[in-house]
């Protein structure tokens, strides 16, 4: 608590030294995170959806850059929102799951919420001079104890659901039945109106916009459905492993429904964020960043049985799945004049990468202590090329659900064009060239040794690093 509390200082003293400079300094962009919960990376319109409608998001893609090698640091939402946040992986924090009540949390080893002493992106902002906001999910604190964005860097916050509540979402998430689709226009709402208060603030903001949508239980409106009223879902209208899904889901055409429905309704709400954005003059030095925190969810989950059938493109793998459909999933940066506009990159990086990239662009200055898992990859943004200088990790202990050729080993680590994944004591390795086949059908493990022991070598000492859980 004590270095936070001489951080609390220092930001204060930075604030006042920015705000005493003023207009002296270069305006710092805006930045404005859109996350949304459970999205595939196929589940766009401008990625090859044959059904899906996402026109404001395509405008958005269209406007700035697509990075089709993006990857989450976890294959649940909890873990991964650890990840954006810190800028190092949720193993270094003991998060290996989502957070819920306390026993459920002490039975898998991790704790009731982030650690508040943790630097966060709220942090880092804050000490360059921005006001900092958190609209929409949070889910970084457990069920039945609180951990708001208020202890970690955010000014101005309103949480949709959890144990840090806000009252207004209570209210809301009680007056329909419809409410996490609802919830991505209250959202934009409650957005829109923060963004009228920042007109008279003279500081840049910095706004995570968190969404629900596509997490199950999912329950348009009639009105939404009906924008896929004569839809007549076929997996013959996809490919590679999501055919296959597709083949066996109980009801592929009402599920789709379902899904898009959900999904066009999240992206008319971000479409009416992005006009506001432009009408308003924010939009040239604003910073937007679309992303979702893991890929799809499976059917045979119970919140998702109704709409579990987001799309992982080509991909092997859903939701807690460390095959890339669980962890690659659709990233898109806009900031006009900067980011190339229209432009498809396959540049790897992931969402470690988040803190350390801000902290380029914004000018701040992280902590003599502290040490990213991450690396700055603002060049990446602009337009340049350049490998990935650190492996990513992964860890998942738990249960996969659905195929179980989804399952992999325990350990996994992307390294260049190749992905290696083995367990704990080494064994079943499997090794891929991402870059020649993303579905991950082809496992050359025995063939290309030298590279998958080499691999194989570095993932195990990275084990070796993962904190023993003290909870």
């Amino acid at each position: 608590m004590k270095e936070k509390l001489i951080l609390s200082i220092l930001l204060m003293v930075t604030a006042a030294v920015h705000a005493a400079q003023g207009t002296h300094e270069t305006k710092k962009p805006n930045v404005i995170f859109i996350l949304t919960d459970d999205q595939g990376s196929g589940d766009l319109g401008i990625t090859g959806h044959p059904y899906l409608r996402t026109p404001n998001i395509d405008r958005l893609a269209k406007e700035g850059t697509r990075f089709t090698q993006f990857y989450t640091n976890a294959t649940v939402c909890a873990p991964s929102r650890v990840a954006f946040m810190t800028g190092q992986f949720p193993v270094q924090h003991n998060v290996h799951h989502i957070y819920m009540n306390h026993k459920f949390n002490v039975k898998r080893g991790i704790p009731d919420y982030l650690d508040r002493d943790a630097f966060t992106v709220g942090d880092l902002m804050k000490q360059a001079g921005y006001d900092t906001a958190h609209i929409g999910k949070w889910h970084l604190e457990g069920r039945d104890l609180k951990s708001p964005p208020s202890h970690y860097g955010f000014d101005e916050w309103l949480v949709t659901h959890d144990a840090s509540a806000s009252p207004s979402y209570i209210k809301r998430f009680n007056s329909t039945e419809h409410n996490v689709t609802m919830a991505s226009h209250w959202i934009v709402d409650d957005v829109i109106e923060y963004l009228e208060k920042q007109k008279k603030s003279d500081k840049p903001f910095y706004l995570n916009l968190w969404t629900l949508v596509p997490h199950g239980l999912l329950n348009p409106s009639k009105e939404e459905l009906a924008e896929y009223k004569n839809l007549n879902a076929n997996s013959e209208d996809f490919k590679s492993w999501m055919k296959e899904y597709g083949e066996d889901a109980e009801n592929f055409t009402e599920q789709m429904k379902v899904y898009c429905a959900a999904m066009t309704s999240t992206d008319k709400a971000i479409g009416r964020l992005l006009d506001y954005l432009d009408e308003s003059g924010l939009s040239e030095n604003t910073i937007v960043f679309y992303t979702s925190d893991n890929g799809p969810e499976d059917y045979k989950v119970g919140d998702a049985t109704n709409a579990g059938v987001g799309s992982s493109g080509i991909s092997r793998g859903r939701k807690r799945s460390m095959y890339e459909g669980g962890v690659n999933v659709p990233a898109i940066v806009r900031w006009p004049n900067k980011v190339k506009a229209n432009h498809v990159s396959d540049a790897i990086w992931s969402g470690a990468d988040w803190l350390p990239t801000l902290a380029k662009i914004s000018g701040g200055k992280l902590p003599r202590t502290y040490k990213s898992d991450g690396e700055d990859v603002s060049d990446i943004l602009f337009g340049k090329s350049k490998e990935h200088k650190k492996p990513l990790f992964w860890e998942w202990k738990y249960e996969v659900m659905g195929n179980k050729k989804y399952n992999p080993p325990q350990l996994a680590i992307r390294q260049g064009d190749w992905k290696f994944l083995c367990k704990p004591n080494g064994s079943a390795a499997e090794l891929y060239n991402i870059k020649k086949d993303p579905a991950e059908n082809n496992n050359l493990a025995s063939k290309e040794t030298s590279i998958a022991n080499n691999m194989k070598t570095i993932l195990l000492e990275w084990k070796k690093t993962i904190p023993t859980s003290a909870y």
